[in-house]
């Protein structure tokens, strides 16, 4: 509940955040802003946090009735209005100086209750957000799988774009699988795992921009009569499906697993996972952070698609006759990262800076996992996507950046000074390099930037969340 209440405007702007936490941990002695207030803000280590400490400190310090207290509450309430505040005021003012209340201490009780003005959370209101808080903590600790596909399939919500959600999902040891036309729903469902005893999460077809619903629904429900033979059986039982949205399918793997595409050896499901992992361990053209992982070849797939719209009617009259095995080359890991992106806005993969990692530590970047075993004020550079961008108005012009490597997520603060001078880089750039002094100070870790550079990773059509 105090975590949800002291992260508002109201505390920070009224100077109570700090004293809260100092005070949590010891480092500075309790006190209260007058004695007759110790009952209220006892819980609180003196600090007020919630409105109706606010309220109850007006009654006490200022003899405010209760339909007086009401008035101050409706002030400070949804519709806030700073008139209303400044008569109120008066009235605090008047009161406390009745009841011989002057001074720093008046000022310190004025400022508390005015900046709630800001905006104070009721404590009601911050037991309901905190019971939210723990149950997500607590399903996502327990029920990885089924907490990660809820989110997946409720966007869009919350902070985090879809593509933070799933690799911060696999970071904590959850197996999220590609969009398969032979196993995907609509939504993205939980399948059993030959390899742990934790269910996997399956993206779903909803993931495939300019997928059509009532496309996607009618390509699942005639999987369930029959599985697809062929690409071309999947276009002539699945009519509602437009070349587009079979082109986007290929694009991202989603047709890989259909009947004619080459598949790879082993029988049950289990045996197929493992020879993959096996065959590309062994394959030294795979990329090493791509070994254990499906080695997918979309253009295939691709291919198939033409010959599929080719067979299935006269899209394709001016092309001449296509036939045989595909001649196009395998996805380069690039390509790839931009297909992901492009048509589901994220990438169940590598992420794209683990294929850049060798060159990132030849730049002398660390990675955002290496931050927590650095000294605190060390002079370094961090590198990322951007995934969030945040310039409150409580922090006095400077804004917080969160970079994503593939082993989590650094935070850096920018000055007002440098974001002047940087503001186009640090408001575009969808990868970038920070240079600054580490602050790693109890478990709090971020990165006080004095130099920013674009970082060239790849193409691909990250999202950042920004000023919201």
């Amino acid at each position: 509940m105090v975590q949800v209440a002291i992260i508002r405007p109201g505390p920070i702007v009224g100077n109570m955040v700090n004293p809260f936490l100092k005070r949590r941990q010891g480092r500075e002695a309790v006190t209260y802003p007058h004695p007759s207030l110790e009952t209220v803000l006892g819980r609180t280590l003196g600090v007020p946090l919630f409105q109706e400490q606010l309220l109850r400190m007006a009654m006490i310090t200022a003899n405010f009735t209760g339909g007086e207290a009401e008035e101050l509450r409706r002030a400070m309430g949804f519709k806030r209005s700073e008139a209303r505040m400044k008569v109120i005021e008066e009235k605090l003012r008047a009161g406390m100086t009745r009841n011989g209340i002057h001074g720093e201490t008046q000022e310190q009780i004025i400022q508390s209750i005015t900046s709630f003005a800001l905006y104070g959370f009721p404590e009601s209101h911050a037991a309901s957000f905190a019971l939210i808080a723990y149950a997500s903590a607590y399903l996502k600790c327990h029920y990885l799988a089924a907490f990660t596909a809820a989110l997946l399939n409720n966007q869009p919500m919350g902070f985090y774009h879809p593509a933070t959600i799933v690799k911060d999902a696999q970071r904590h040891g959850l197996k999220v699988l590609p969009m398969d036309v032979t196993r995907s729903d609509w939504k993205c469902t939980l399948e059993p795992s030959a390899i742990s005893h934790q269910p996997s999460v399956r993206l779903g077809l909803k993931y495939a921009r300019g997928l059509r619903e009532p496309a996607g629904q009618a390509l699942v429900r005639e999987r369930s009569l029959a599985p697809f033979a062929s690409v071309q059986d999947l276009a002539r039982r699945v009519p509602e499906l437009r070349k587009d949205e079979l082109t986007t399918l290929a694009e991202i793997g989603a047709l890989n697993e259909v009947g004619n595409l080459p598949r790879r050896h082993g029988d049950t499901e289990k045996d197929k996972e493992k020879s993959i992992i096996d065959l590309n361990q062994k394959n030294t053209s795979v990329p090493p952070c791509l070994r254990g992982e499906r080695f997918f070849h979309r253009r295939d797939a691709l291919w198939q698609v033409e010959r599929a719209v080719r067979w299935s009617g006269p899209l394709l009259d001016e092309l001449p006759e296509i036939d045989g095995e595909s001649p196009l080359a395998a996805m380069t890991h690039e390509e790839r990262l931009v297909a992901d992106f492009r048509a589901t806005g994220l990438t169940v993969g590598p992420h794209p800076m683990q294929y850049r990692r060798a060159e990132m530590k030849r730049m002398g970047i660390y990675s955002a996992a290496d931050l927590a075993h650095l000294p605190n004020g060390l002079r370094l550079r961090i590198g990322g996507c951007v995934i969030a961008r945040q310039r409150p108005g409580t922090a006095k012009g400077m804004m917080f950046m969160s970079l994503e490597d593939e082993t989590g997520i650094a935070n850096a603060i920018v000055a007002p000074d440098l974001l002047q001078k940087n503001r186009a880089l640090l408001i575009s750039e969808r990868f970038l390099m920070i240079e600054g002094i580490l602050q790693n100070q109890d478990n709090v870790i971020h990165i006080r930037a004095e130099k920013v550079s674009p970082l060239r990773v790849t193409r691909a059509e990250t999202a950042s969340h920004d000023f919201h």
